[in-house]
């Protein structure tokens, strides 16, 4: 079996790394807006959506006391050594830098402000081996909506690695 792992735009929280600037942004900002739109989020990163693909990311959140964990999403990031899950996420860096073997694909959207290219290539030098990231112009965060070209990409690498 061939073991896989695919990043795209986030990173590990491990507490004692500080968090972007645009992290800290993104998360004042959806204090601020508690009734956020998750559509219209999707679509300031990912213009070339419709307006049906917004409103799909909108269905599952019809009103502002179905978007808790989308508020609280922001607030469990560890952001202290001490913070829940920092730990866990130390184990993991170290895990990835020492014994991970696999084969590692990373893509960055390079216009995302809270995860984009510094944390990306960041968390690339904590996986043992990573090579050299896809990196997607045009796209943000939400890089799985240039899914058929990632996808792609992924493939294309894979098969170099697995000949």
């Amino acid at each position: 079996m061939i073991e896989t792992l695919r990043t795209m735009n986030t990173t590990l929280g491990t507490g004692d790394v500080q968090l972007s600037e645009g992290f800290l942004a993104w998360r004042k900002w959806v204090r601020e807006n508690p009734d956020l739109g998750a559509g219209r989020l999707l679509h300031l990163t990912c213009p070339h959506l419709s307006d049906q693909e917004c409103a799909a990311y909108d269905a599952p959140f019809p009103d502002v006391r179905y978007k808790a964990g989308v508020r609280r999403f922001p607030e469990m990031v560890p952001d202290n050594p001490d913070a829940d899950g920092a730990a866990l996420s130390r184990s993991a860096r170290e895990w990835l830098k020492t014994e991970w073997s696999g084969e590692t694909f990373m893509a960055i959207g390079m216009r995302d402000p809270v995860l984009g290219p510094p944390v990306m290539k960041a968390l690339g030098k904590m996986i043992a081996n990573c090579p050299q990231p896809f990196e997607i112009a045009e796209a943000g965060h939400f890089v799985q909506e240039w899914g058929e070209e990632v996808a792609k990409k992924a493939l294309i690498l894979f098969c170099e690695f697995n000949p």
